[in-house]
């Protein structure tokens, strides 16, 4: 199925007038990686795709051609059945102790137990991510926002837009991994602390790590 797969990279360069050396460094991807990927050569992994939506500034749904053309025609048609649908879908989500790096099922559940919560999981309604995790906050250092023994859902589906709290991964020499507000801008990525009680961290956009993990969608309190 290529053509379900194929990314409007072409399309989306010819929009914004930038050349492929351009997108190489606000990516921080090679140009030739970028070619095969634009002439359809080689196949995108997810953090590729995370890197083009980030630097195009469109969610990783609109880099599809097929998606985007379909869903341009019949999106009326297609959004009423999901808001039309009443079933509450349930989806038992692992609880860990510190962030996985690379969120998958898998890897959740090795970090559940080597965290030390084997067999604690969370019911999370209506989200199909299956990579879905529950970080429990085991400090008050984001307080007040967060407090210890809250439970964030961290979802890798949703996209991370400005202004939303998620699970970061950023740092040049050694790789830090945090809770953090992110606001993008043209040439930076501005992380702050939930509290703001910290200095605004600024990552040069394209050269500095710096990748999002999954966004919070939801904070579940833990009551006494």
């Amino acid at each position: 199925m290529p053509t379900s797969t194929q990314l409007r990279v072409k399309e989306l360069l010819r929009e914004k007038g930038w050349t492929t050396k351009i997108l190489a460094e606000k990516t921080g991807m090679s140009e030739s990686y970028l070619t095969h990927i634009k002439n359809g050569t080689r196949r995108w992994n997810e953090d590729s795709l995370r890197k083009l939506a980030n630097a195009f500034e469109i969610s990783p749904i609109d880099l599809f051609a097929q998606r985007r053309q379909r869903t341009d025609n019949i999106d009326n048609n297609v959004s009423l059945p999901e808001k039309s649908d009443v079933e509450l879908k349930v989806q038992i989500v692992p609880v860990v102790g510190e962030i996985p790096s690379n969120p998958s099922p898998y890897n959740n559940q090795l970090m559940q137990i080597t965290t030390g919560f084997k067999d604690v999981f969370l019911p999370v309604l209506n989200s199909s991510d299956n990579a879905m995790f529950a970080l429990c906050v085991e400090n008050n250092l984001l307080a007040p926002v967060f407090v210890k023994g809250d439970y964030l859902i961290v979802s890798p589906e949703v996209w991370t837009r400005s202004g939303d709290i998620a699970a970061v991964e950023y740092g040049n020499d050694t790789a830090v991994k945090g809770i953090m507000q992110v606001t993008y801008t043209e040439d930076f990525v501005v992380l702050e602390s939930v509290n703001h009680k910290q200095a605004p961290i600024a990552l040069v956009r394209g050269k500095d790590h710096f990748r999002v993990i999954g966004r919070v969608i939801q904070r579940n309190q833990k009551f006494a």
